[in-house]
């Protein structure tokens, strides 16, 4: 194949699931530039394995090279940088803010910032599960196949971590 050709399929079949790609990157680092980071090197290797796609489903075997990528830099001791909160206005998304009265706006806001610091308390296992079926909808096959664990272990960490999810934001009161 030609190496042109191989850039251009690459870049149809892998670079339209780069948001998901980031999304989970962002959740796995807790960091915007460690999740940039993160996401360019998962490419970098995707790019470089190309020929062993086989056509399977590309956005789980881009994510699961995601989540891959991370736990081998973990393991090989990458430096992270200290975690960073959680940007609501950047990554709030401001469809419909502007019809909302103030009050709802605040109020919304509010939410997703006790959701987001209560996915950030959850343990990598739960959060990733969490992340991928709630935030991506992925099917319980598909996570299972990106975080390499049989479907039993992933419906028990999903179930795990959204109870967890609740108990952190027990008490917690929209406004209050």
């Amino acid at each position: 194949m030609h190496p042109q050709d191989t850039t251009r399929d690459f870049e149809t079949i892998a670079l339209p699931h780069l948001d998901a790609a980031y999304n989970l990157a962002r959740w796995l680092t807790r960091n915007d530039q460690d999740a940039e980071d993160l996401v360019q090197a998962a490419f970098v290797r995707a790019f470089r394995f190309f020929a062993t796609f086989r056509g399977e489903d590309a956005r789980s075997w881009v994510l699961t090279i995601v989540r891959n990528t991370h736990f081998t830099q973990l393991r090989d001791n990458w430096e992270s940088r200290n975690s960073l909160p959680f940007d609501e206005e950047l990554h709030a998304d401001g469809a419909g803010l502007e019809q909302q009265s103030p009050e709802g706006a605040l109020l919304q806001r509010d939410t997703q910032a006790a959701v987001n610091h209560a996915l950030e308390r959850l343990p990598t296992a739960f959060r990733e599960v969490v992340v991928l079926k709630d935030m991506n909808d992925f099917s319980y096959k598909e996570i299972a196949e990106i975080v390499g664990v049989p479907i039993g272990t992933v419906m028990s960490r999903l179930a795990r971590g959204r109870k967890l999810l609740l108990a952190y934001l027990d008490g917690y009161a929209p406004g209050g």
